[in-house]
C-alpha cells in the first residue's frame, strides 16, 4: 500500500511506499481545524494515467489506464446533525459547509462542488448519509489531466460510506461519481477516471471495455518498464465548451452512420473501411474525429496486448500514433505537449510518449527503460525551461491500487 499523503513530489525520483504514519500530520492537521475527539476515518484515492485510447471512453470504446501514486487523501468524522464541513491543506481559509438533509445545489468555490456532487448522487440512490467533518490533501497537479476530480469524487464517496458502515460495488461507485461531475461540474465526461480510481489493481494497467463494463488487468514489470509523466504546467479547462464540441462531433459521425445501419449506436460500431468509405459524404472536420476514436480504439487493444507479450516498442510506436492523431485530427494537444513528446522521442531508451488526459495542456506520459530515466527527466526538464520559459514537474510512477480506506 502506497500512502504519500504528504509526500513532496521531487523530480527524477520515483515514489517509494511509506509507512501509515505518513497520514498522522494530515490528522494532526484535521484535529487543529475540527477539534478533537471521535472516531477517524483515512481514506486514500490515487489519481491515474491513460496509457493509450484517448477520448474513446464516451464513445463506448477502450480505454487503458492505470492508478499512479499521487493521491487525494481524506481524514473525516461523522457528525450528527448532517452538516457536512469541508477544507482542503491546498485552501487552507476556506471552509465549506452544506446540509445533507436539505437540497445540495453548485456554488463557490468550484473545488468543493465534487463534494457536493457525490453528496447529491449517494441521497439520490438512497444511501443513508450521515453529516461529516473532512480534510483533504492533494498531491496531484490540479488541471494536470491526471484525474484529481475523480480522486475526489470517489474518496468523497469511500468517506460517506465509511462513516455509514456501508460498502459498494466498484462498478456502481464509479457511475455515481461520474454523474457527480456531469452535474456539479458541468464536465460530460466518460466513465473511464472514476473506474480506474476505484477498480485498479497493484501493479497492473487495466484494458477497460466503456460499452460492457469488462476489465483486463495487464501487469507492467517495474524492472523491465517504467512510467514517466513529465507535466507541461499547462493547465487545462475541461468546462469550457471544447470537450462538449468533440462529443457533439462524434454524435454527428454516430447519426449519419446509424441512418444507413441503425445498430451502430457510437464510434465503437464503426469500422475504418466503412469510415473511409464514407468520407466523400462526411465534413473534413467530422471524418478526422471519427478517424481519430476508430483509429484510438484499434491502437488502444493492440498496444494492452503489446505489452502483456513484452513488446514494448510496439506499444510505444502506438503512443506516439495515438499522440499524432490527437495532436492532427482530434485537435486537442497544443506545442507545450507536442514538444515534450518529440524530445521524449530522441531520447535512448523510451519506448514511446503521448499527452494523456483531455487535453489543451496538462501532462505527456512515456514508457521508458529504467536506465533512461535520468536523462529523459533531465533533458525534458532543461530543453522545455529554455523553449517556454517554464519548469516542468517529471516524475517516475508504478501501477498503485484504487481507492480504499486505510484506517
Amino acid at each position: 500500500m502506497s500512502n504519500v499523503a504528504h509526500l513532496t513530489i521531487t523530480r527524477h525520483q520515483p515514489y517509494f511506499d511509506h509507512m501509515e504514519s505518513s497520514y498522522e500530520p494530515l490528522k494532526d492537521s484535521f484535529t487543529r481545524t475540527f477539534g478533537e475527539g471521535g472516531r477517524l476515518v483515512v481514506v486514500r484515492s490515487p489519481g491515474r494515467v491513460n496509457l493509450i485510447g484517448e477520448h474513446t471512453d464516451y464513445n463506448d470504446g477502450f480505454v487503458f489506464p492505470m492508478a499512479i501514486q499521487p493521491q487525494v487523501s481524506f481524514v473525516c468524522r461523522g457528525r450528527e446533525d448532517g452538516l457536512v464541513r469541508v477544507t482542503s491543506t491546498a485552501f487552507p481559509d476556506e471552509m465549506v459547509e452544506f446540509s445533507i438533509q436539505t437540497a445540495i445545489t453548485k456554488a463557490q468555490p468550484t473545488w468543493a462542488n465534487y463534494v457536493r456532487g457525490v453528496a447529491s448522487e449517494l441521497k439520490k440512490a438512497g444511501i443513508p448519509l450521515i453529516g461529516m467533518d473532512v480534510q483533504l490533501s492533494n498531491t496531484l497537479p490540479v488541471g494536470g489531466g491526471l484525474s484529481s476530480s475523480a480522486a475526489i469524487e470517489v474518496g468523497t464517496a469511500l468517506c460517506f460510506l465509511a462513516l455509514a458502515g456501508l460498502e459498494m460495488d466498484v462498478a456502481r461507485l464509479a457511475l455515481l461519481c461520474q454523474q457527480a461531475e456531469h452535474n456539479f461540474a458541468d464536465v460530460p465526461c466518460g466513465i473511464m477516471d472514476q473506474m480506474i480510481v476505484s477498480s485498479a489493481r497493484q501493479g497492473h494497467a487495466t484494458l477497460y471495455d466503456c460499452r460492457q463494463g469488462t476489465r483486463v488487468y495487464v501487469p507492467l514489470n517495474s524492472q523491465e518498464l517504467r512510467v514517466v509523466i513529465v507535466n507541461t504546467m499547462v493547465k487545462h479547462e475541461l468546462t469550457g465548451s471544447e470537450y462538449a464540441d468533440r462529443r457533439n462531433q462524434c454524435q454527428m459521425g454516430v447519426a449519419h452512420f446509424a441512418r444507413a445501419n441503425p445498430k451502430i449506436k457510437a464510434l465503437r460500431d464503426v469500422s475504418l473501411a466503412q469510415l473511409e468509405s464514407a468520407k466523400g459524404e462526411l465534413s473534413d472536420l467530422i471524418y478526422r474525429r471519427c478517424r481519430h476514436v476508430v483509429s484510438e480504439n484499434l491502437r488502444t487493444t493492440e498496444a494492452a496486448t503489446a505489452l502483456s507479450n513484452h513488446q514494448y516498442e510496439r506499444a510505444g510506436a502506438l503512443m506516439v500514433q495515438s499522440h499524432n492523431s490527437l495532436r492532427d485530427d482530434y485537435e486537442v494537444s497544443v506545442p507545450e505537449l507536442d514538444y515534450l513528446v518529440e524530445q521524449a522521442m530522441q531520447i535512448k531508451g523510451v519506448y514511446g510518449a503521448r499527452m494523456t488526459g483531455g487535453g489543451f495542456g496538462g501532462c505527456i506520459v512515456a514508457l521508458v527503460q529504467p536506465r533512461s530515466v535520468d536523462e529523459l527527466t533531465t533533458q525534458l526538464e532543461q530543453k522545455y525551461q529554455d523553449r517556454f520559459g517554464i519548469q516542468p514537474t517529471a516524475f517516475v510512477t508504478t501501477a498503485t491500487a484504487g481507492a480504499s480506506r486505510v484506517e
